[in-house]
C-alpha cells in the first residue's frame, strides 16, 4: 500500500465507523505525536488511540468528500494536504455537525504500514 491509499482507507474508515486507531502510530505516550481536530487537540499515542476511540463511539453518520487530496512519498515518509467537506452525526448530542476543512498531515511507513505521525485538520473559511 502506499500513503495516498491509506489516507482515503483513513477516510473511507470514517465513513464506515470502523475504528481510526490502526491508522496512526502507536509507539508510547510521549509529545512526538500530535492530531489536531476541529475542536480538539491530542498529544501522544496513547491521548490520540483514545480520543479516536471516543470519537469513533459517539459519532455515526459521517461523510468525507475529499476535493483536493495531494500527497508526495519519500523513502519512509510521506505528506499530505486536502480539502475536504465532511459531517457526522454527535450521538450524545443529537446533533449534526457539518464543516469545510482543511486537512494536513505526516505519514511514516511502519511494520504496519503507512501511519499517521501527525495530523491537523482545521475549518476553511470557504473551500
Amino acid at each position: 500500500m502506499d500513503a495516498r491509499t491509506a489516507v482515503t482507507e483513513y477516510y473511507d474508515a470514517l465513513r464506515n465507523g470502523d475504528p481510526l486507531g490502526p491508522y496512526f502510530a502507536e509507539e508510547g505516550d510521549d509529545d512526538r505525536f500530535v492530531k489536531f481536530g476541529v475542536s480538539e487537540r491530542l498529544v501522544g499515542a496513547d491521548e490520540i488511540q483514545e480520543g479516536l476511540r471516543r470519537q469513533t463511539e459517539t459519532t455515526t453518520g459521517w461523510s468525507v468528500t475529499s476535493n483536493a487530496l495531494r500527497v508526495c512519498e519519500r523513502d519512509r515518509h510521506a505528506w499530505f494536504s486536502d480539502q475536504v467537506s465532511m459531517g457526522w452525526i454527535d450521538t450524545e448530542a443529537a446533533t449534526r455537525y457539518e464543516f469545510d476543512t482543511r486537512w494536513s498531515g505526516t505519514l511514516e511507513t511502519t511494520a504496519d504500514g503507512w501511519q499517521f505521525v501527525g495530523m491537523h485538520v482545521s475549518r476553511a473559511s470557504r473551500l
